[in-house]
């Protein structure tokens, strides 16, 4: 009884205060829109309420009031259920949708954003030129960092190897600026924990740990997570399919990073893509502690907040090796690039932490009064925090605001809408890929991490057009009789499946079906619809994969190691995570000490025993001195990097090979170049979660460079861009194995410091010049006779999957028995003489194979069923 009568004198109080705060936001409203405010305020005295409110201003009921009207707003956005269109129905609200619509109406593509001049911008290729690139650039910011990303793990070393470069720990770099008061803000991805691993709660509270109350510092780092999944909050806005897959970085104002790199574990890689990280000279050697070793074809990530958990053994498998591209942008572009960010945070302000008074509003120059609603500024007679104005600094004080710094033309485009970003859809990545490929005249080269896409509307469920403007753009050349080619390098397995038998891999073949039927399955996919036309696809579109393989050092000493210490390995890389990581690992919730501190504290002094143990041996199996066997060979797919046949083994050549390996190249960029004019790279796949504007949210840039270079296009003198020419034949000379392994020290290494640092090195050469025709005979021999021979040698000494001779599951069954007998990964007859394994290694050049078109041709891919269904398809495409 007195309970129930507690709640009905709480719930009477609160209703009391929401109706007396109403007839004080009814006086302020009028107060504010009265043209004469002495007879205004006459008039409202006139009303009985009018004296206590003055009063009540001043005292604690007032804020409490602010309170009840700020819970009224909360439990009232449950009216969103039935008003989807509540971001756009009120009369202020249309009118910066009216706005917004001629803005993008003026510029190409459909873009927020016009076409800039005078950009100054650097290609990057592969995360350890990327990240050390990073690292330099946060070291130096002054004012302001501007983080958005899919995934950000703090933990993440931007230089390698870890052990030598602790200081470079990502959330170390972010700890002193924040120290030296630069202010930081990120937005990252707030997950469906049942269905993706990456933890943003631990990014949040990881960053927020780094500098507590009463430390320089505090309150420098504010993380947003988006979109909300508490239904009480928004019931109305929640979506659980959809990501914010962005991932860009902008410094101060001066400077922007963006591409298809998340700050996060598992991109960082060179360009020979090892495959293995044992170190029998020691584990300070390692390149990827913890998880940031990872191969999703045998374990996905898991539990990352614990940055040593990693189960998968580096001892006996070989990590998933990544291939990336990214951009960094000195310019006016960096304008558009932050004016996207604002538009998110104060969206998310708006949306999620409206009610938070340690997030502010962020208002820009160039965006002000009238126009602040371009960045979804609000300003509620009520509001909580502060409007802070950025940049810090006047904004012309920035080197690109003094002057055109560089000759690339450039403009930023964007999926996005009203779920992320609270504005109409716009989908001007799609636009920007449909025009430029339909006005192609020789080449369209892409490296995607997915390829779905519709000619038309006859591929429902799918709905982005860029196969139908392929289609055009193949038509076109081909009955013109102009040699013309698509070439397509996307990963053999798009998502991380396992074994593709089973049927936890039904979403991954559900995709895999969706780019098969894009390509050349059924009578609407691009081949039938060129074909259809009189014209052979396959004389103008072609699709690779990439692959890479290495060698585990796992000698006989270090398995003699393991068994006088009573330790293994995989406990010893455990423990050296560790020791270098548990700084920020555990200390990432505000909560007390708790029991599972204590068994953590247990289990890191047990891990440190154990290496101390492991490393008290090694005189004693006799690697005092340094081991003659590589830690890595990935360097013998590369220019000058000798032969397998001749690289040195600590014992018999018989049991080496049980450590050889191999893996899938994983390709996550999202990059096009075209007739070596004009590139566009950022975050967005091909596919309609990126294209669509009504799924993922996605931020690219295209970019024409109009510094001219004497080329060649198919034999005839030809003036290409310096910015896609340069990036194109770096990236064709990395695939073909004609550049050089990097070495990991990158302080030396001009493509791994920012723009502002020194431009690319191109390096120039004989390969450089032998890629400079993307048309020549000789090239192209070259690269498909590369793709023919390592795909052959893949599949003979390791049976690759996926494959041309897997045609039904049968087949699967045949070509690769499901047992236990060997691991993923590594060679498939045991049997195969020592010497023929590493002759047949010693062929392979590069990373190319082809892509295998007949997988599964006749089977069913993905049977609809609970996983695949009308209500799920839209996941997949």
């Amino acid at each position: 009884m007195v309970e129930a009568a507690r709640a009905k004198s709480t719930s009477a109080g609160i209703c009391f205060l929401v109706a007396d705060c109403l007839i004080l936001t009814e006086f302020e409203d009028n107060i504010q829109k009265g043209d004469d405010g002495e007879a205004e305020m006459a008039e409202h005295m006139k009303t009985p309420h009018f004296d206590v409110l003055v009063v009540e201003k001043a005292t604690n009921l007032y804020d409490a009031k602010i309170g009840a009207i700020h819970l009224k707003n909360k439990f009232g956005k449950l009216g969103n259920i039935v008003n989807p269109n509540h971001r756009h129905d009120e009369e202020h609200e249309k009118l910066t949708d009216e706005k917004r619509t001629r803005i993008a109406e003026s510029h190409r593509f459909g873009s927020f954003a016009p076409e800039r001049d005078g950009n100054k911008i650097k290609w990057y290729v592969d995360g350890q030129d990327y990240f050390y690139a990073v690292s330099v650039a946060l070291e130096k910011a002054k004012e302001t960092i501007y983080i958005e990303d899919w995934w950000l793990s703090p933990e993440l070393f931007l230089r390698r190897p870890p052990f030598y470069n602790q200081e470079w720990r990502l959330d170390q770099v972010l700890k002193r600026r924040a120290e030296a008061g630069v202010k930081i803000y990120i937005i990252v991805y707030k997950e469906v924990a049942q269905a993706v691993s990456c933890n943003s709660a631990h990014t949040k509270h990881a960053l927020n740990a780094l500098c507590p109350e009463g430390s320089p510092g505090h309150g420098n780092i504010t993380v947003l997570r988006h979109p909300d999944h508490n239904v009480f909050e928004n019931a109305g806005d929640m979506t659980f399919y959809w990501a914010h897959h962005e991932k860009f970085i902008v410094i101060d104002y001066e400077m922007a990073f963006i591409g298809g790199l998340d700050l996060c574990f598992g991109r960082w890689d060179s360009r020979q893509h090892p495959l293995a990280d044992v170190h029998p000279a020691g584990v300070q050697n390692e390149m990827f502690p913890g998880q940031d070793f990872n191969n999703n074809r045998i374990m996905d990530f898991h539990t990352v907040e614990d940055w040593k958990s990693n189960e998968l053994s580096k001892a006996d498998y070989g990590r998933m090796p990544w291939h990336d591209t990214a951009m960094c942008v000195i310019g006016d572009c960096v304008y558009d690039i932050a004016e996207h960010f604002l538009l998110r945070w104060n969206f998310i302000k708006r949306d999620k932490y409206k009610r938070s008074d340690n997030v502010d509003w962020l208002t820009v120059t160039g965006r002000e009064g009238e126009n602040e609603d371009l960045v979804a500024v609000q300003r509620p007679k009520h509001p909580v925090g502060e409007y802070i104005n950025h940049p810090l600094s006047p904004l012309e004080n920035r080197s690109w605001a003094q002057g055109q710094q560089g000759t690339v033309h450039a403009q930023v485009v964007r999926s996005s809408c009203d779920w992320s970003s609270g504005i109409l859809t716009e989908h001007s990545i799609q636009n920007a890929y449909c025009e430029i490929i339909r006005n192609a005249q020789h080449f369209v080269y892409i490296e995607n991490q997915f390829f779905i896409t519709a000619t038309g509307e006859e591929q429902f469920p799918i709905h982005n057009t860029i196969g139908r403007a392929i289609v055009d753009a193949c038509v076109k050349a081909g009955k013109e009789g102009r040699k013309f080619r698509v070439i397509l390098v996307i990963p053999a397995v798009p998502g991380f499946a396992g074994d593709l038998r089973d049927d936890a891999a039904m979403g991954t073949r559900a995709i895999m079906d969706y780019q098969y039927k894009s390509i050349h399955r059924g009578p609407h996919s691009i081949f039938e619809q060129i074909k259809a036309q009189g014209v052979d696809p396959k004389q103008h579109i072609f699709i690779f994969n990439l692959r890479s393989y290495d060698r585990l050092n796992k000698t006989p000493a270090l398995i003699e190691q393991e068994e006088k210490a009573g330790v293994k390995y995989q406990d010893v890389q455990r423990a050296e995570a560790e020791e270098i990581m548990s700084e920020g690992v555990h200390s990432t919730t505000d909560q007390q000490p708790s029991l599972g501190d204590e068994t953590a504290e247990s289990e890191k002094k047990r891990l440190i025993d154990a290496k101390r143990r492991f490393e008290a041996e090694r005189g004693a199996v006799g690697l005092e001195q340094a081991t003659t066997s590589m830690d890595s060979i990935a360097h013998t797919a590369m220019l000058n990097g000798g032969l397998v046949s001749e690289v040195r083994w600590d014992d018999d050549l018989e049991k080496e090979k049980e450590n050889f390996v191999q893996e899938e190249l994983y390709i996550h960029g999202k990059l096009m170049i075209v007739d070596d004019r004009i590139v566009i790279c950022g975050s967005s796949n091909i596919n309609d979660r990126s294209q669509m504007g009504l799924h993922d949210s996605e931020l690219s840039i295209v970019m024409e460079d109009y510094n001219l270079i004497d080329s060649v296009m198919d034999g005839q003198p030809f003036k290409a861009g310096h910015h896609a020419a340069t990036l194109r034949r770096l990236l064709w000379r990395e695939h073909l194995g004609l550049l050089p392994a990097q070495p990991l020290d990158a302080s030396k290494d001009p493509n791994a410091q920012p723009a502002d640092v020194c431009p690319n090195d191109v390096m120039e050469g004989p390969e450089y010049e032998f890629v400079a025709d993307p048309m020549s005979d000789q090239v192209w021999d070259m690269w498909t006779g590369n793709a023919t021979t390592n795909t052959q040698i893949f599949r003979h000494l390791f049976r690759a999957d996926p494959d041309d001779n897997i045609k039904t599951f049968d087949d699967y069954e045949a070509f690769l028995p499901r047992h236990n007998k060997f691991k993923q990964g590594h060679l498939h007859d045991p049997f195969m003489p020592a010497e023929e394994v590493r002759e047949k290694l010693d062929q392979i050049k590069g990373h190319l194979v082809w892509m295998p078109l007949d997988f599964l041709c006749d089977a069913p891919m993905a049977e609809k069923g609970l996983q695949v269904n009308a209500y799920t398809e839209s996941i997949y495409t």
